[in-house]
């Protein structure tokens, strides 16, 4: 992105934004709610567009038109949850398939293959969900949830996995099993190679120990971007959010009281 400037109705909600990331780099972008992190990446999806102007540029692998379904090739998104009344009574492993379509569930009309479903099980296994396979997604907890999003969004085993807020509305247990999950996504294994991350939140704690970048939003701009030990300082974050605060580093993650 070079001097982007995104709107959402009559709003300019990015203003001026520069911003660069590598394939598989894991960074996260933080700031208060309402600075414009989702749209940012709404607008790395293709989902929000760019006001036109002189000397603006919007490319995502080099290019600057997409069709939406090809791009989820190489960006997965993980939603909070599915939409549409057919989600409760979706079972998990066809939630998961679902992501080939980018659908909320599996239509009739679409047309799933034994390679499919057979991707749709190792994403779910990479997560140690196997056993939502059969679960309806409307009786599984909000953490058993967040899984088969992330299943979903890994089924084309993109490069890059894109995820917003992705620890609300979980307790803490849910936040820190899903922290982990995420880990092992970042790093791989001997099978499947590890995705890059792209993590928007205003939680510290959600910011993995492989996230080594951070880039700080406030008011629809990026007031910074560099290296996670330089910008995690009280004042820094002080003065982004607005309060005073302390700041503690434990295992890797960080902590504010």
């Amino acid at each position: 992105m070079r001097n982007v400037d995104v709107a959402r109705g009559q709003k300019v909600v990015l203003q001026d934004v520069n911003l660069r990331i590598a394939g598989g780099e894991h960074i996260a972008i933080l700031g208060p709610n309402g600075c414009g992190k989702s749209t940012l990446i709404k607008a790395m999806t293709c989902e929000c567009y760019p006001i036109v102007r002189p000397g603006m540029e919007m490319k995502v692998y080099g290019r600057d038109r997409w069709d939406v379904q090809e791009l989820r090739k190489h960006l997965g998104v993980v939603a909070t949850e599915l939409p549409g009344e057919r989600t409760a009574v979706t079972r998990g492993l066809d939630a998961v398939v679902s992501g080939f379509f980018s659908s909320s569930t599996l239509w009739p009309n679409l047309v799933v293959t034994e390679s499919m479903r057979s991707t749709a099980l190792e994403a779910l296994g990479l997560l140690g969900a196997e056993h939502l396979r059969d679960r309806w997604v409307g009786e599984m907890s909000a953490g058993e949830k967040r899984r088969v999003m992330i299943a979903r969004a890994l089924v084309h085993r993109p490069e890059m996995l894109l995820l917003d807020e992705p620890s609300n509305a979980l307790d803490l247990a849910a936040q820190r099993e899903l922290r982990e999950i995420l880990r092992a996504v970042a790093v791989g294994n001997g099978q499947r190679r590890g995705t890059g991350l792209v993590m928007v939140t205003h939680h510290l704690a959600d910011i993995l120990p492989e996230i080594d970048r951070v880039v700080m939003m406030r008011s629809g701009r990026i007031v910074a971007d560099g290296p996670k030990r330089e910008l995690l300082r009280s004042a820094t974050l002080r003065e982004l959010f607005g309060v005073d605060l302390e700041l503690t580093e434990r295992n890797g993650y960080w902590h504010s009281w």
